[in-house]
């Protein structure tokens, strides 16, 4: 699926862009009121259903609930995804009120807190410890509780992934245990009242090269093999993380999601599937899931001209989709796709900027865009705006009103 054909991807009916089938206009009465977040529920159970397809059947596939923790859509996930990761405290009572088993939600992040630690000590999920302060911590909260604890190790690669929006390896990172660092604390453990499980590896986010995926699953490997070698007792568990990109912008071509498939599956044959068969593998996503199953939908409240250039005024902007600003990551800033949902029919004959109420020139969601001769009323839709969209944006920015999320 290019940028383009996740436009295509939605219905349209009458020239209106259609989410669950329900037509944009109608859908904004329905909602009440603009800018909203819209989630299609085929979108997403389609794009499940294509990586069960593609991924060996054994991969465990999990939900990186950070990435929409819209409470509808992760209640419909865990009816998809075999589990989940969170990344707060809220996120996992999210997780935890869906029917996917404690054992199977994971929580990642640098800076759990001593009170976080406990509800997840409490909830018996695996707490993927990303410093020696957090094993020790978990420890401590187990003696309390009565309990013993999961955990995973995360573990900071040596190896970066080239080609990634965000480079979590490689490099210093407030992200996991340096790998080099990852032997004394094995040892250290070895004799402590913790299950360590295994390892959760993950080195970048956001690549489209199969090619360059395949390289880092296998650099993780070879490092999971050397450090299994070390643990008291067998691999039980290895999160490869996950880093399968979407594509955002015209010229980006779609990952090979069979190509990645066939070679994890040739990897984990030789490797862990060979020495660990009862180790669960596991791949975590979040963008490549929820991201292009989304849109956000905003109304032109004003149209001017300025020293030869059309300014669309809407009512939403950076405060709900920041990302599409380009002000979340984007070292260029180049549009997502974008169109007016309820012309989709129409030729687009003019070059317009769509710009946000906000007070400051970094609020553009659509910077020279073709579209047809737009109107005071018409609806904007900024496609791709299914993952790090609303909860990632700066939403008390200002003070202006929060955006509505709908699934349908």
């Amino acid at each position: 699926m290019t940028a383009h054909s996740t436009v295509a991807a939605f219905a349209t009916q009458s020239g209106q862009l259609c989410v669950g089938g329900v037509p944009l206009d109608i859908l904004a009465e329905r909602v009440g009121m603009t800018p909203f977040f819209a989630y299609d529920r085929r979108l997403l159970t389609d794009r499940v259903a294509d990586l069960r397809t593609a991924l060996p059947p054994y991969v465990e596939l999990s939900y990186a609930v950070k990435a929409n923790p819209m409470p509808a859509v992760v209640h419909h996930l865990s009816g998809l995804v075999d589990g989940f990761d969170v990344a707060s405290a809220r996120e996992l009572r999210t997780a935890l009120n869906t029917t996917i088993p404690p054992a199977q939600v994971s929580f990642a992040g640098p800076g759990k807190t001593p009170a976080e630690l406990r509800q997840a000590a409490a909830a018996g999920i695996t707490v993927e410890i990303e410093s020696a302060t957090e094993a020790r911590r978990l420890l401590e909260i187990g003696d309390v509780l009565g309990v013993r604890c999961r955990a995973a190790i995360r573990v900071n690669p040596a190896f970066e992934i080239k080609g990634s929006g965000m480079r979590m390896g490689g490099r210093s990172q407030q992200f996991g245990i340096d790998a080099e660092q990852v032997p004394a604390l094995l040892t250290e453990l070895s004799g402590a009242d913790l299950d360590v499980v295994g390892f959760h590896v993950f080195a970048g986010s956001q690549n489209l090269n199969a090619e360059v995926l395949a390289e880092s699953q296998r650099n993780t490997i070879d490092l999971v093999l050397f450090l299994a070698e070390l643990m008291p007792t067998p691999l039980r568990y290895l999160n490869l993380g996950g880093g399968f990109g979407i594509p955002y912008f015209e010229k980006d071509t779609p990952l090979d999601l069979g190509a990645v498939g066939a070679d994890l599956n040739e990897l984990l044959e030789s490797t862990i599937r060979m020495q660990w068969p009862a180790a669960r593998v596991v791949i975590e996503l979040g963008r490549y899931i929820v991201g292009e199953c989304g849109v956000y939908v905003t109304r032109i409240i004003d149209r001017k001209e300025s020293r030869g250039r059309t300014f669309l005024v809407v009512d939403g902007g950076l405060h709900h989709q920041l990302a599409a600003s380009g002000n979340f990551g984007q070292a260029i800033r180049r549009n997502y796709p974008i169109a007016l949902g309820n012309r989709m029919e129409d030729v687009a004959t003019e070059t317009a900027s769509v710009v946000g109420k906000l007070c400051t020139p970094l609020d553009l969601l659509g910077d020279r865009v073709a579209l047809p001769p737009a109107e005071v009323g018409d609806l904007v839709v900024v496609f791709q705006a299914g993952a790090y969209g609303f909860t990632a944006s700066p939403t008390a920015f200002l003070s202006q009103p929060e955006a509505a999320e709908v699934l349908l």
